[in-house]
């Protein structure tokens, strides 16, 4: 029997994204259909499932010999799945150093530790980059990163903490530090109004963002973020996909982003 997995089944996108940057695409059976990163996968591989629900049958007739999960959101597909027999790997990263152990594990078990060690020191050595820009900023930006409208929820704990890499404060550090959506929803929406945001980034996990309903909100006028035009949207799938994505194009576009609101701030 050989020591690799050699039938994976990504349920969510960053394992199959991390799986092609490290040349094991060949592994991957199935795939997320939320998945867009790389865009040859959607052509390559089957999709099996959404992010809480799967196609069963579809996953077995595959042959999985591992399946590869993310978070308590899909623990009833992975019970379900193991009850069947088939291995389901579960990760739950929440932090950027939640996730970069995460892509260790995952090259380990293809048998690609050395590329995944030399792939994670570089982008280690990407952020340590932005924090060192960041700290030669003048004055650091208050953001507010919004993951849903309605309600509106706060920026999960590896977004805080890329904001914060990339020259920002997060309005809602407390929040972030919640696993859980429900637990991140902002009751009382005029508190957002309190922290005096300067910078709105939207990211409505998969829907497009409005900045134009956000800026009509009651109340919100006076906001900074609003009155001086600083709303912006970032792809859910470049930020809020705690894998290599958020942790290069989507800190990215953050420091990128607070760059210019430095600049018009000097």
């Amino acid at each position: 029997m050989p020591l690799k997995p050699q039938r994976i089944i990504c349920m969510t996108e960053e394992t199959t994204e991390w799986l092609y940057l490290l040349g094991q695409s060949h592994r991957i059976a199935g795939i997320s259909g939320y998945t867009v990163r790389p865009k040859i996968a959607r052509a390559e591989k089957p999709r099996v499932s959404a992010f809480t629900s799967a196609k069963i049958d579809k996953i077995l007739a595959l042959q999985p010999d591992c399946v590869f999960g993310f978070s308590d959101l899909q623990a009833d597909i992975a019970a379900t799945l193991i009850r069947h027999g088939v291995q389901v790997t579960v990760f739950n990263q929440r932090s950027v150093d939640e996730i970069f152990s995460m892509l260790y594990q995952v090259a380990a078990m293809v048998g690609e530790v050395e590329q995944g060690l030399l792939r994670i020191q570089q982008m280690q050595s990407h952020l340590h980059t932005i924090q060192a820009a960041a700290k030669a900023l003048p004055r650091r930006p208050r953001v507010y990163f919004e993951e849903w409208d309605e309600p509106p929820i706060s920026a999960i704990r590896w977004v805080s903490e890329l904001t914060g890499i990339a020259g920002g404060n997060d309005c809602f550090p407390e929040l972030g530090q919640q696993s859980l959506g429900k637990n991140r929803i902002i009751a009382d929406p005029l508190e957002i109004v309190r922290r005096q945001p300067d910078i709105i980034i939207g990211s409505w996990c998969g829907k497009k963002f409005r900045p134009q309903l956000v800026a009509a909100r009651p109340g919100w006028q006076d906001v900074p973020a609003v009155k001086n035009g600083q709303l912006f949207e970032i792809k859910s799938a470049d930020i809020l996909q705690p894998g290599p994505a958020a942790l290069t194009d989507g800190v990215d576009q953050l420091h990128r982003i607070i760059l210019q609101w430095a600049l018009r701030h000097a």
